[in-house]
């Protein structure tokens, strides 16, 4: 056998996800297997998991942007916040495990968490269709995909600011001012200890919402906030570390 090649549980641990699930998505010809003639195991080859990636933003970005909300596969789908906060635990035990982490695993969980939990704070009521998040990560390339399908930044901050005229607007004070403690005007309070975690420690963000998408990384004195198509209704964040 190549050498390149992983048994199932191998490729589930490298993916975080259940075996249960790979043999889904390789019904379903998301993530084809490799049957080996002499035992006729499923394998999957380092190339097809190193790609893997680039699948679950892809999954996020179609999740958030279809019309009607279909529930992911149940490993990426976390409907209530304490589903979210178990399967939060059960990565943080990974990245504890993990020898070669530039950033403490407990900050890289801080992080991820308060991105998850202010979905389930500002969209209590509000969600668009399915209530939860996507929340996906492949340990192996160091990245972590949560969304949601709820209302965005905009239409979350406009309840507290209805001056705010667009989503570069939005999206500035959502990472930069202090607004309230009072539910539900947290958002731009947890969204501004995520900007602070990452401009001091060897962390990335992606964060999209509506027509705009933030980068942000290590020593950044400024936000970088682009314009992009198409829209994104409900939120989109990409977290490398």
């Amino acid at each position: 056998m190549e050498k390149a090649l992983l048994t199932i549980g191998e490729a589930a641990q490298y993916l975080g996800v259940s075996i249960d699930t790979l043999r889904r998505w390789d019904k379903k010809g998301i993530l084809p297997s490799v049957r080996v003639m002499q035992n006729g195991h499923r394998y999957y080859s380092q190339h097809s998991l190193d790609l893997l990636y680039n699948d679950l933003f892809r999954l996020a970005e179609e999740w958030v942007e279809k019309e009607i909300g279909v529930e992911p596969d149940h490993d990426l789908y976390c409907p209530t916040r304490d589903i979210f906060q178990n399967r939060l635990v059960k990565m943080e035990n990974i990245l504890d495990k993990m020898n070669n982490l530039s950033t403490p695993f407990s900050l890289i969980s801080a992080v991820v968490g308060e991105l998850g939990n202010n979905s389930f704070d500002h969209n209590l009521g509000n969600w668009r269709d399915l209530p939860g998040i996507f929340f996906g990560y492949n340990m192996e390339k160091k990245c972590i995909v949560l969304a949601d399908r709820g209302q965005g930044i905009l239409r979350t901050l406009q309840r507290v600011k209805p001056e705010l005229k667009n989503d570069a607007e939005a999206m500035k004070v959502a990472f930069t001012e202090v607004i309230t403690g009072r539910a539900p005007e947290r958002r731009g309070n947890g969204l501004k200890f995520v900007k602070e975690q990452i401009i001091v420690n060897p962390l990335t963000l992606v964060f999209e919402t509506g027509n705009v998408k933030l980068n942000l990384k290590k020593d950044d004195k400024e936000l970088t906030i682009t314009e992009q198509t198409p829209t994104i209704h409900g939120c989109i964040a990409v977290i490398r570390f």
